[in-house]
């Protein structure tokens, strides 16, 4: 009997750590122990193991009186999940003398299932990050995670059917003539190198557009909020009565976006990855997430028992649409202070904190009372006063002061359905002078070593280094900040929104017109009671 050495990884939270897995096999009474504080999955793995390795064409555990220790270290770090599975089998093969195998430099993740096959993994992707930068070179977890763990250059992916085509790869006993020759009276693995997993260059295809911005009549000055929204990274919110296009404005609203960079592919889809949400390949897109106003308060910031990302983190480096905005629980809005002013989310539990990352675009909706109708020509409004009040008092003043962008999204005549398209607000049109105000974004902000930094992510202090204002144009915002009683929050963010509408015009300083139609974003008194 003797002892064996291999090596794991697993998620905690949205990273990955390296778990060292170590087997000891002792004579006596069975016994199948794994010590290094696993939750149930990982105690149930013994199970799983033991008839994945009989069925492999090995003897069970369970068949030999011998003790099984399997200590997964550091002993004080939560082990969760069945991904040990992989590693435990090949750890005791080793240590039962079954198989030889170098484990240096190599890294095993895989659920089991009963008869040896691999099951899909969450945050491979992660794990393949974390290998890589520990110094591992090659990594070895199912098939349907090799794509995902491939986008990491510099360490070697194989992607396994089961667990018998692994140990055909890795195994150094050389069968020699047949598969029924043994050594020293065990029966020798046939060696079957495995080919590397080598990632296709895919032409990466434009998302479809499937709803165009002149596919929504009218609305001229919604879709220029929504222009600004998306070149600085602004928060918005349309209000209006039912039926006027804010929704499917806010669908096209992704397609206007530039598409993520590699490091922000990367870490959107770790996220997805450790999420479970992953379908395929890597998110090159914007990730667009619309949670229902009945949510949860869980559901939409992130925790529960294993502190989960919720729908904010999901919407990172993308869009959170939050459809008619008053009728998610107040409790709900509130938690939304700390990602639209810090852009990420801390997430406090009896078991510890977690901070998870929330840079996304809001885009809000709203009607203007609960039935829709109140102010809107030829409709009766059946709301009571006091229902009207309630409604708009669930949006806070803190909450509206961190909305850049306020348009109003009314109703449209008749006639102008039928009109042509304004081929002067195509989406391709929209995207294009999108891109080149964030090109000019991302070249400003070079010196603060940040990549895709956009103007509503500009702090106060690099604000003022930044965005110069002229004499004449302070004084047109300092007494306009003064008759419209605008928060300092307020004040910075005007600032930003009329750096931006300069940026789409090509402009290097912000102009009057700039500041006097930034202005005209601003939350109004009526809206927010």
């Amino acid at each position: 009997m003797a002892v064996s050495k291999i090596y794991s990884a697993q998620t905690t939270l949205l990273n990955a750590q390296i778990i060292d897995i170590e087997i000891d096999l002792s004579k006596g009474l069975h016994a199948f122990t794994i010590v290094g504080l696993g939750d149930t999955s990982v105690g149930e793995a013994k199970d799983r193991v033991s008839s994945a390795i009989k069925n492999s064409g090995f003897k069970s555990p369970k068949m030999k009186n011998q003790k099984v220790v399997v200590s997964l270290a550091p002993a004080d770090i939560k082990k969760e999940g069945p991904l040990f599975d992989l590693p435990i089998a090949i750890a005791y093969l080793m240590a039962a003398e079954e198989i030889r195998v170098d484990t240096k430099n190599r890294i095993f993740v895989g659920e089991l299932s009963l008869d040896g096959e691999l099951r899909p993994i969450k945050g491979a992707l992660p794990i393949a990050q974390k290998a890589k930068k520990e110094g591992f070179t090659e990594i070895f977890l199912p098939r349907e995670n090799a794509e995902e763990a491939s986008a990491i250059s510099g360490i070697t992916v194989y992607g396994a059917k089961n667990l018998m085509e692994v140990l055909q790869h890795i195994n150094v006993k050389r069968q020699k003539e047949s598969d029924e020759i043994e050594e020293d009276g065990k029966k020798v693995i046939k060696h079957l190198e495995m080919a590397p997993y080598v990632r296709q260059e895919k032409i990466c295809k434009a998302r479809e557009i499937d709803i165009d911005f002149a596919d929504v009549k009218g609305q001229e000055s919604a879709k220029r909020g929504l222009e600004i929204a998306a070149a600085g990274g602004h928060n918005i919110i349309m209000f209006g009565p039912p039926g006027t296009g804010k929704t499917m404005l806010a669908k096209a609203f992704t397609h206007i976006l530039p598409p993520l960079s590699f490091d922000e592919v990367l870490e959107v889809t770790s996220i997805y990855s450790i999420g479970g949400e992953l379908e395929g390949g890597l998110i090159e897109e914007p990730p667009f997430r619309a949670p229902h106003h009945t949510a949860s308060y869980v559901s939409l910031v992130g925790g529960g028992n294993n502190l989960r990302p919720g729908e904010i983190t999901m919407a990172h480096k993308g869009v959170l649409f939050m459809d008619e905005f008053p009728e998610f629980d107040k409790k709900v809005l509130e938690t939304l202070r700390q990602p639209l002013e810090d852009r990420v989310v801390t997430v406090s539990r009896a078991k510890g904190t977690a901070r998870f990352p929330a840079n996304f675009i809001l885009i809000a909706t709203m009607n203007p009372c609960p039935c829709g109708n109140y102010g809107v020509k030829g409709k009766e409004c059946i709301c009571k006063s006091q229902d009207i009040d309630k409604y708009k008092r669930k949006l806070s003043g803190p909450i509206a002061d961190r909305i850049d962008i306020w348009v109003e999204v009314s109703k449209v005549e008749h006639e102008k359905l039928t009109d042509a398209r304004d081929k002067n607000l195509m989406t391709e049109i929209l995207k294009e002078r999108v891109r080149k105000a964030r090109e000019i974004q991302n070249k400003r902000y070079e010196s603060l070593g940040l990549k895709n930094k956009t103007n509503a992510e500009l702090s106060p202090k690099h604000l003022i280094e930044f965005v110069k204002l002229d004499d004449k144009i302070k004084k047109i915002l300092n007494d306009s900040a003064k008759r419209l009683d605008l928060s300092a929050r307020m004040y910075h963010r005007i600032i930003k929104i009329a750096r931006t509408i300069a940026d789409l015009a090509g402009r290097e300083n912000i102009e009057q017109d700039d500041i006097m139609e930034a202005l005209t974003y601003r939350p109004k008194k009526y809206q927010v009671i």
